[in-house]
């Protein structure tokens, strides 16, 4: 019994230690709260988001990059004859330019900027020096249950780029996005890797504004017109190039690059870009 006894003495004697103990300690924290004892200066062990700007390539000049757009634009391209956005990125993904067609920066679908410029990083991020992919040669194989679904989730878009700096700058030399890394992904028509006359990939275009297939047209004729589209090999035109493939039935693609017809004109334009614009030209 003593023993029992002395066990509980000592148990009541811990507890009451622990308890003062634990006063001493909020105390301690309610001073710092109030500040009188700030324990770290303010933004101390917090990281800091910096967007870093980069020097990129000089593969295409913002004024060439408008004149190949507004050209194509004005071609007929099977889509609803819409002014567009366009963006190019050197092979590390860094944004060259940014261009618009129409009077103003709001005379295009404002959402297609970034899109665009999305695009053009897929178009260079998926594509080698002996293979060339479109973003329109994805869509097939991100669709649900196919081998690639959930590609586009895997790069996100740097949205501090996406949508930083002033809205008037947008598609001019001084758009935000120039010098940033943008990312993202998009799986369906506008987009294609750039190529110079060695054959190896400097960079991507993309293009937005319009359906899918129009956009692709609209890519394919931006990228011709700026000499950058020595495509080395692809999956479409029997390994030839990276054009746009109507191959879906029943929702399956006999290629597994297939991406769906938007309009029977878009279509016809698309399949003929190889002889009307042909690569290397």
């Amino acid at each position: 019994m003593d023993e029992l006894h002395s066990v509980r003495v000592a148990a009541r004697a811990l507890t009451m230690v622990v308890f003062s103990m634990a006063v001493a300690c909020s105390g301690d924290d309610a001073d710092e709260l109030d500040g009188d004892e700030p324990s770290a200066e303010a933004g101390e062990g917090t990281a800091e988001l910096e967007l870093q700007t980069f020097t990129p390539d000089d593969i295409v000049s913002h004024d060439a990059l408008v004149r190949a757009l507004t050209g194509a634009r004005d071609d007929d391209n099977g889509g609803f004859d819409l002014d567009m956005w366009a963006t190019v990125v050197d092979r590390e993904g860094v944004v060259v330019a940014v261009a618009f067609s129409g009077a103003t920066e709001d005379a295009q679908w404002p959402g297609s900027r970034v899109i665009s410029a999305q695009k053009a990083n897929t178009g260079n991020a998926f594509s080698l020096d002996g293979l060339a992919l479109s973003t329109a040669n994805l869509f097939a194989a991100t669709q649900p249950g196919q081998s690639l679904f959930g590609l586009q989730e895997s790069n996100p878009v740097e949205t501090l780029a996406a949508y930083g700096g002033e809205t008037e700058d947008y598609g001019t030399a001084d758009d935000f996005l120039v010098g940033k890394k943008i990312g993202g992904i998009n799986v369906f028509g506008g987009g294609l890797p750039l190529y110079d006359e060695s054959g190896d990939v400097v960079g991507g275009v993309g293009v937005s504004g319009d359906s899918a297939c129009a956009d692709h047209n609209i890519a394919w004729k931006v990228r011709n017109a700026l000499d950058l589209d020595f495509v080395p090999a692809g999956v479409a035109d029997g390994g030839a190039t990276d054009n746009i493939i109507y191959d879906f039935t029943d929702g399956v693609s006999a290629s597994g690059f297939g991406h769906p017809e938007c309009a029977p004109a878009a279509t016809t334009i698309g399949e003929a870009l190889p002889t009307t614009h042909p690569i290397g030209s």
